[in-house]
């Protein structure tokens, strides 16, 4: 089921149905024999455990104090159902008699539960109390989840006043458990077996090295946890091979004048670069508008300068919630201004400036080649595009495929938009934003564009759609897509092969618009037009 009504990202029923949509993907692998049975069944107990504790604290009172406290009673008791069957998934062995029977019994439940709960419940609760007080019960729900015990526990009482003693010694009891198990490894990877060999493993390894999944964290704790990259040095050091960046000409932070004060932009140069000016690329790192810098996508980067020979410039921007929307936008168009004025003295041509970039850096990337054609200045050769967020809206088939993908799930968007737009909620449908919105007449004339996308990744319709969209309005558009692999895969071609291809094509694409490789794709043959997918 889907909530039959809008909501905004940070709402109770938002949250609530996000987690929906993820648990019933993981039911689906189990249902279809797929994945790894054991973890996905602790991915289920673990988040139904934290889902059930936080409507504990924060639907069921809401709806008790609207007259609806029979429906309150109604869920509790099915979650004291629910809870028994976790237990009994916890203990036994996958494929025993007892451990499907369970399995079959809590899946049919769960379902008949998220229905309940999407039809009745939380309809009535959004009519009774309002958007805004909805916005408020999303942060009290939040809030209990990253308090919540980690495994089910049917004897603590749901309500009463045993329950704060006994909530806070299960939650003790289930870290003890979870670190000499193993199983807190496995909460933030993908269990579904529809990775390949490489990408499996970096998401393992990277599922190992951070706190939680992130959307359970706060976002100062978001913002110290490791990133795919750590987890692509992990893995080398592993393997006893060299961890050293990638080699180029220089990599130096310079200070660019912004509207907001000054920005950091770094500058990556190639090697053995002459007098003769290069051409000149603008790559956008991503992270939701409010995770990352460049020394997480400086692989990209790097692998870029190489790959294409040109000067690579990637901006620092403002973050949220600190800075909220247009900060971010104007500051990687106040970059490219700046690179345009400023290219010749770096070494660069101002006439052969192509953007790109990875995430909401890639549609920060389109978002200025719009801004450009409505102001009427020059335009970048090329773009590119690598798994691009084109509108903020939960859209597309891949937004329930690939719900409980790694490392970007459907919670952790609805997360990361939350806190992006907080107190601008209106601004999600700007056009600078939800690219979508964008008509033929204003895409026209945009530059040869590359979209890069994978499909184990939320956002890989948006990117397909957007590639339909230019070429429709007679852009020249190409969708490449990479099976078996996740977002923000591009940056880890040291560990991943896919990623090492992607780039390559990337590079060709740019060289092109460049006018420094020829029209044929090296693997193929012939011009790329229109979609292909690598697998």
């Amino acid at each position: 089921m889907t909530l039959p009504y809008a909501t905004l990202p940070g709402d109770l029923d938002h949250l609530i149905a996000d987690e929906h949509v993820v648990a019933n993907r993981l039911f689906e692998h189990l249902e279809a024999g797929r994945g790894d049975r054991r973890m996905l069944v602790d991915q289920v107990s673990y988040g139904r455990a934290l889902h059930a504790d936080a409507e504990e604290e924060a639907l069921y009172p809401a709806l008790a104090e609207i007259g609806a406290a029979a429906d309150a009673e109604e869920g509790r008791d099915e979650h004291q159902a629910l809870k028994r069957l976790l237990v009994l998934l916890d203990h036994a062995d996958p494929g025993t008699h007892e451990f499907e029977r369970a399995l079959n019994e809590l899946i049919g439940g769960i379902r008949h539960h998220i229905e309940k709960e999407e039809r009745e419940f939380l309809p009535a609760l959004r009519r009774a109390v309002g958007a805004e007080e909805m916005g408020r019960l999303g942060e009290r729900y939040l809030a209990a989840k990253r308090s919540a015990p980690a495994r089910s526990h049917p004897t603590v009482p749901p309500t009463g006043r045993r329950r704060g003693l006994m909530h806070v010694a299960a939650g003790f009891m289930d870290k003890v458990r979870d670190r000499v198990s193993g199983r807190s490894n496995v909460l933030a990877t993908d269990a579904s077996w529809l990775l390949d060999t490489q990408a499996q493993r970096i998401l393992d390894t990277w599922s190992r090295l951070v706190l939680a999944p992130y959307e359970l964290l706060t976002l100062e704790q978001a913002r110290q946890q490791p990133s795919l990259a750590d987890a692509a040095m992990e893995i080398l050091q592993q393997d006893g091979r060299p961890t050293d960046p990638e080699e180029v000409g220089s990599a130096a932070d310079v200070s660019v004048p912004g509207p907001g004060g000054d920005l950091v932009v770094r500058v990556y140069k190639p090697l053995g670069q002459t007098s003769d000016p290069v051409p000149v690329v603008m790559w956008v790192h991503g992270g939701g508008w409010i995770l990352f810098t460049n020394d997480d996508y400086d692989a990209s980067c790097r692998a870029l300068v190489n790959r294409t020979g040109a000067i690579v410039v990637s901006p620092e921007y403002r973050k949220a919630p600190e800075h909220v929307f247009p900060a971010a936008h104007e500051d990687v168009l106040a970059t490219y201004r700046w690179l345009r004025t400023n290219a010749t003295g770096l070494g660069g041509d101002p006439s052969r400036i192509a953007v790109g970039g990875e995430g909401v850096g890639a549609n920060m990337a389109a978002a200025t080649c719009g801004q450009l054609k409505q102001a009427g200045e020059p335009l970048p050769v090329a773009q590119v595009l690598v798994c691009p967020l084109t509108t903020t809206a939960q859209y597309g088939a891949s937004m329930r495929d690939a719900a409980d993908a790694r490392p970007l799930n459907r919670p952790l968007l609805s997360w990361m938009i939350m806190h992006a737009f907080r107190g601008v909620t209106d601004s999600l449908t700007d056009p600078r934003v939800d690219l979508l919105s964008l008509s033929a007449q204003g895409l026209a004339g945009l530059p040869p564009t590359l979209i890069v996308t994978t499909d184990r990744d939320v956002l890989q319709s948006q990117g397909d759609e957007w590639c339909a969209r230019l070429e429709a309005a007679g852009v020249q558009a190409t969708s490449v897509r990479y099976a078996g692999v996740m977002h923000d895969f591009f940056g880890l071609a040291a560990v991943l092969d896919k990623a090492a291809h992607a780039q390559e094509e990337v590079a060709l694409h740019l060289r092109q618009a460049f006018g420094e490789a020829p029209a044929a794709h090296p693997l193929d043959g012939a011009p790329m037009r229109g979609a292909k997918v690598i697998g």
